[in-house]
């Protein structure tokens, strides 16, 4: 095993929907990473000469026939190694322990308890009690040969250490995995590695992929959505194109917050965007009339897009028609990670309209600087281009808009009960300074009536749902606790005020199990 020319951390991924925060909180921390699918082949390991390997997690178990599986004895010549989740579970099932299915399932927050002795030998720096994010059905029920137990549950065995390599059953990368970091960062330092990457690094490399994709006389047609990544990428090739060069393109689809299209407009005008909105409400409202399942609905969405897109080109952007080659947007990581499987197999959650190419007959190619990043690396980005904070502080908002926070079908009396509920929720969190203390919150509109009383008659009305959670990255997320105080005044004004809602409901769902947007 060479020791020079290191080059910090390889993770092969066995398919787990967070693998890309591994790589994260390595970079956060320093330490430069790459991503790679579980079967890599062991030369182009060897090439890569890292300082440590870590096998992710995964959604399978390791003891059927057909799970993703690689030699760990073969990784342990080239580098310590660092099994996380199902990557723990091959490590024990390799080595001499033994994974079993578990009797109970440990999802979400649960308190473990470390080895006294192991983290005093090892000097380890956090509390030997404290909660982590646990996401399993099985369970190592015996550790590998030569090894020693790390640190458990009320329930299981949650981790072991050998002298090169460990497992954790939980979580580290997950921002609500408390010390996370600091043992990603231990287990670098146990590695001997040496930090290296900084952030700065991330514009650069977004300049350089720009200026390498988009020829020199080409032209872009830029998506925007009035949210933080689209605007992030707009500012970035216009820095980088200049605006003759970059035409953005914003649609109003009738899915939009209460009087965001206006708003949006002018303040896209106000940063020198080269921008053109399009008003194409009643064409999305006609084709999701009767639609309820909510991947048609993405999909008719994402489809509609790219024909105004089109449609734009050959009417308001002729004259450029020939030179616009590339369509750019605002793909982030979560989107992709979610919409189609990953390296190692991980399992579709949902679609998201801006993932998965474009229709041949476009005859554009993508542009997307942002993919590999998640969303607080984004805002990062935009403070970077000095893009302005009411664009980078602004709550995600996802593309298909307000389609997916109608649950079943959606309809022009339904957008304006959702539009003015969400206005009123959105503005009492900014009213009582909370709003920047929330990752993302907003409203969903039930397709369930329920009987109330309403001055002094019977109604029968829809169900109105609150959602606000916390989060770093969007790859998981808890809810907001929200004194009851606040919580019954925003019920009181949206029922007082909004006619068709005569219930109103909060989500305490943290994701996992849920996903933060209900569709």
């Amino acid at each position: 095993m060479s020791t020079e020319n290191k080059n910090g951390f390889l993770i092969l991924d066995f398919g787990s929907q967070v693998t890309m925060l591994i790589a994260r909180r390595l970079r956060e921390l320093g330490y430069y990473s790459e991503i790679k699918a579980y079967n890599e082949s062991l030369e182009n390991i060897k090439k890569f000469n890292p300082d440590g390997i870590i096998l992710s997690g995964g959604p399978n178990s390791v003891y059927d026939e057909n799970s993703p599986k690689r030699d760990v004895n073969e990784l342990l010549e080239i580098a310590p190694v660092l099994g996380i989740c199902y990557g723990m579970q091959l490590i024990a099932h390799q080595l001499g322990g033994k994974v079993e299915k578990g009797t109970t399932r440990e999802y979400g927050l649960t308190e473990i308890q470390w080895s006294s002795a192991v983290h005093t030998e090892l000097s380890m720096t956090w509390p030997t009690q404290h909660k982590i994010w646990m996401s399993h059905g099985d369970v190592v029920t015996q550790i590998p040969t030569g090894s020693r137990e790390l640190l458990k549950t009320d329930k299981h065995i949650a981790g072991f250490v050998a002298d090169k390599f460990m497992g954790l059953q939980y979580h580290p990368e997950v921002s609500h995995s408390e010390y996370g970091k600091e043992f990603l960062n231990f287990f670098a330092s146990w590695c001997k590695a040496q930090p290296s990457w900084k952030h700065e690094q991330v514009l650069t490399a977004a300049t350089k992929y720009v200026i390498n994709t988009v020829g020199p006389e080409d032209h872009v047609l830029c998506a925007l959505s009035g949210g933080v990544d689209s605007s992030v990428v707009a500012t970035l090739l216009t820095k980088v194109l200049g605006p003759e060069r970059v035409h953005c393109v914003f649609v109003n689809n009738g899915l939009l917050r209460y009087k965001e299209f206006e708003n949006v407009m002018s303040a896209y005008k106000g940063i020198g965007l080269n921008v053109i909105g399009i008003d194409a409400e009643e064409t999305f409202l006609d084709a999701l009339a009767g639609k309820t399942d909510p991947e048609a609905k993405r999909k008719t969405i994402g489809e509609l897009f790219i024909k105004v897109f089109e449609h734009t080109i050959n009417k308001q952007l002729v004259l450029y028609k020939d030179k616009i080659k590339f369509l750019a947007q605002g793909t982030l990581y979560p989107d992709v990670i979610e919409s189609v499987s990953s390296l190692g197999g991980s399992v579709t959650i949902k679609s998201h309209h801006n993932v998965g190419g474009l229709p041949e007959k476009m005859n554009l190619k993508l542009v997307e600087p942002v993919r590999n990043l998640f969303k607080d690396e984004v805002r990062r980005l935009g403070y970077d281009l000095g893009l302005a904070e009411g664009f980078i502080s602004r709550h995600p908002f996802p593309g298909p808009g307000l389609g997916i926070r109608i649950i079943g079908e959606v309809t022009k009396e339904k957008l304006e009960i959702m539009k003015k509920a969400d206005h009123i929720f959105i503005e009492a969190l900014k009213r009582e300074g909370l709003y920047h203390n929330i990752w993302q919150a907003f409203c969903v509109l039930l397709p369930v009536q329920t009987v109330g009383v309403q001055g002094d008659g019977r109604t029968y009305e829809s169900v109105l749902a609150l959602r606000a959670v916390t989060s770093v990255d969007g790859m998981t997320a808890d809810w907001f606790d929200f004194e009851s105080r606040f919580l019954r005044k925003v019920s009181n004004e949206i029922t007082n005020q909004v006619r068709g809602i005569n219930r109103v409901v909060y989500d305490i769902t943290s994701k996992p199990p849920a996903t933060i947007e209900w569709e």
